[in-house]
């Protein structure tokens, strides 16, 4: 009696622990990256916006490192851009900006997009989903590009609210 006690006490102990085993395979995730088909589209700058920002060469290096989001194909290609993007916008912020940009309104919304990019390039360090951060990003963006239309579109004279 104690050997079949002893023999069915071995297998059930067995059959317990090939029962954790499957549980931590299936616990397992697998980690996927977003389709960049699925991000939304920068803003496009008006006429007037355009004709100011011709000359911006630091613009428009920034405008080529964020065409390159569009491109990439997974979490590496994503952590270069985002790098890029990171040393454009620093020569973005050093830069001369046009006369007519030359304003808080402008230098504001590129102060919140310099911080989304930093909040993805978090992401992607910790290996958080970084599809958010990034919308996120792009969204700022947008408008940082919509302030250059709005400037160029205001009729009202700044001087006769700010004293300078």
């Amino acid at each position: 009696m104690a050997k079949l006690f002893s023999i069915t006490l071995a297998f059930l102990l067995l059959a317990a622990c090939n029962q954790d085993k499957k549980n931590v395979i299936s616990n397992e995730t697998v980690d996927t990256f977003f389709s960049v088909d699925s991000l939304p589209k920068p803003n496009a700058l008006n006429g007037k916006a355009s004709l100011e920002v011709k000359d911006w060469e630091a613009f428009n290096r920034l405008e080529t490192a964020f065409e390159s989001l569009y491109k990439v194909a997974n979490r590496e290609d994503l952590k270069l851009v985002i790098e890029d993007l990171i040393e454009k916008q620093k020569l973005v912020a050093g830069s001369p900006y046009p006369e007519k940009f030359d304003v808080p309104q402008v230098k504001s919304r590129q102060k919140v997009f310099e911080t989304f990019i930093l909040k993805t390039k978090g992401d992607l360090e910790y290996r958080v989903n970084t599809k958010e951060a990034t919308i996120e990003m792009i969204h700022a963006y947008n408008a940082f590009r919509n302030q250059f239309n709005v400037m160029v579109n205001s009729a009202m004279d700044s001087t006769l609210i700010f004293d300078e």
